[in-house]
């Protein structure tokens, strides 16, 4: 029975199947890069808000304290958003005709809220608590990057499940005194291969890694 098929046929079936999985191994890790990327998480992406405010400006400049503004952050799961009024304590004195304010004055006018866009915006499905944060020790800006330094706010980091496990893994490598909770620009005064064990016994910093530590 004469040959069907070249003696060629079985090199060109072999490079058939190893570009296949490579077509396949290509495919996984293009999809884990697009997941990790600014597309889907938003990270560093610029959102338009009522008011372009300005963290650099009022933190960097004026050296406002976050709390000033984020009220709740120490005793709630949210850090709080501030009403019309808080930015009028100033804005009644300073500034109190620029053209850029119109829509502050008008929402105190009016009794009505401003409507601004959440920048940090987790799922649902993710319980997330500020309060408890900042008791155990976890600054500001390691999670909301260094707001002093952005003209208009954006989201730091990846806000991806391994992102929060990274340090829910290794707390030592984060904490830092509560007294410094709110400094941005930290740098401790010790190496934090040091102070970070210590303050993770001082504190009672426990490392939950299990599902339902967020979601509940």
């Amino acid at each position: 029975m004469p040959q069907i098929f070249r003696s060629s046929a079985n090199t060109l079936a072999r490079a058939s199947l190893v570009g296949l999985l490579l077509l396949a191994g290509g495919s996984v890790g293009l999809l884990m890069v697009l997941g990790r990327s600014g597309y889907v998480t938003r990270a560093h992406e610029f959102i338009d808000q009522p008011i372009q405010f300005s963290h650099l400006h009022h933190v960097g400049d004026d050296g406002i304290d976050c709390r000033y503004c984020h009220t709740a952050v120490e005793t709630s799961s949210f850090a709080g958003i501030p009403p019309t009024k808080t930015c009028m304590n100033c804005h009644s004195q300073i500034w109190s005709a620029a053209p850029i304010l119109e829509p502050v004055r008008a929402s105190f006018r009016e009794d009505r809220p401003l409507r601004w866009i959440r920048v940090h915006d987790l799922p649902d499905f993710v319980y997330f608590n500020h309060s408890i944060h900042v008791k155990k020790g976890m600054g500001c800006e390691t999670c909301h990057g260094r707001v002093d330094e952005m003209p208009l706010i954006v989201q730091e980091s990846s806000l991806l499940m391994e992102w929060c496990l990274d340090c829910h893994r290794a707390p030592e490598r984060y904490v830092r005194p509560r007294s410094e909770v709110f400094t941005l620009g930290y740098r401790p005064s010790v190496p934090q291969s040091v102070i970070g064990p210590q303050l993770v016994r001082e504190y009672g910093i426990q490392s939950l890694t299990s599902c339902s530590t967020c979601h509940r």
